[in-house]
């Protein structure tokens, strides 16, 4: 099983999602002999799991059922344990995009986290490419090891225990972009330009602070950096659902004119909405945002290392 590279069967050993419902799924180490409890019951890895093909409708022991899904690295970031705040897909999506990243880029990123943003580095840049991220706790630096092995991308990512901002990333000249997650990314502004290839590159630095932004700017002007910009992403989610709303009462003559103008069997009205004349409802779609949306993550910096 590896996050790149994508099998028909799940295998012992493989880290799976069982999904139980859009809002509701969690990853699991298959394993021989091993059970899985959910709501819907028991699910049993060496029975239920093991040979099956990924997408399976598994049925628990209770009656009730969950599909099995392979793990990509948007499901990842949604079931992940937590070891630190983690990016999401809403701003994953713009700094790959923003940091021209494709397969054989050498990308550097700091801090490793908990590994959101850097399994979707590794599938942006695979198979070719590499990724050196910098961990300053020693902790989720060994963890991070241990995740990358076991979810088959090992060969694809190196990383470093140390702190960036004092030992830069181990690395000079190669790098096609570098993305900064720390307290204190200004401090790390001239490493990251010593990490960038020659002719140029790309560099992004995530901050929860405007404050933390400006200083960062500074230091971006400091060390040459060009095309210094900041945005911030948010996302706004709609519900699509159909209504019904009342005809209103416009008298015989309003009625009238409508029966004389409108005719059911004329192919230009076949897309009016669906109009019931007996209740004197009329029924369409509408596009209702949620009441609660996802506010402020952060502030994403964007600049180019100047060729001068």
């Amino acid at each position: 099983m590896s996050f790149i590279e994508y099998g028909d069967t799940i295998k012992d050993g493989d880290t799976a999602i069982v999904f139980l419902g859009h809002e509701s799924m969690f990853p699991v180490k298959v394993q021989h002999g091993t059970v899985t409890q959910t709501k819907y019951g028991v699910i049993r890895h060496s029975m239920d799991l093991i040979g099956k093909k990924y997408g399976s409708k598994v049925t628990c022991s209770k009656g009730g059922w969950v599909f099995i899904l392979h793990p990509t690295p948007e499901l990842w970031t949604m079931n992940l344990p937590h070891r630190t705040q983690i990016l999401y897909s809403t701003d994953i999506s713009i700094i790959t995009m923003m940091l021209e990243l494709k397969p054989g880029s050498i990308v550097c990123e700091s801090g490793t986290g908990s590994g959101s943003l850097s399994h979707a580095l590794i599938r942006t840049v695979a198979p070719t490419g590499h990724l050196y991220t910098v961990e300053f706790h020693q902790q989720r630096a060994e963890k991070a090891r241990e995740e990358f092995r076991e979810h088959g991308v090992e060969h694809l990512v190196t990383v470093t225990n140390q702190d960036v901002c004092k030992n830069g990333f181990g690395v000079s000249n190669i790098a096609d972009a570098v993305f900064l997650d720390i307290p204190s990314p200004w401090e790390a502004i001239g490493h990251a330009k010593a990490a960038l290839k020659a002719e140029g590159g790309r560099i992004c630095s995530f901050s929860p602070c405007i404050e933390q932004v400006q200083r960062t700017c500074l230091a971006m002007e400091e060390y040459g950096f060009t095309e210094i910009n900041t945005l911030e992403i948010l996302l706004r989610v709609y519900n699509v659902r159909t209504i019904s709303l009342q005809i209103p009462d416009l008298g015989k003559a309003a009625e009238d004119n409508s029966s004389a103008g409108f005719d059911s069997s004329n192919p230009s009205n076949q897309g009016s909405p669906c109009t019931n004349l007996q209740q004197g409802t009329v029924q369409f779609k509408s596009g209702v945002p949620q009441k609660e949306m996802v506010g402020h993550t952060g502030y994403l910096t964007f600049a180019t290392k100047s060729l001068f």
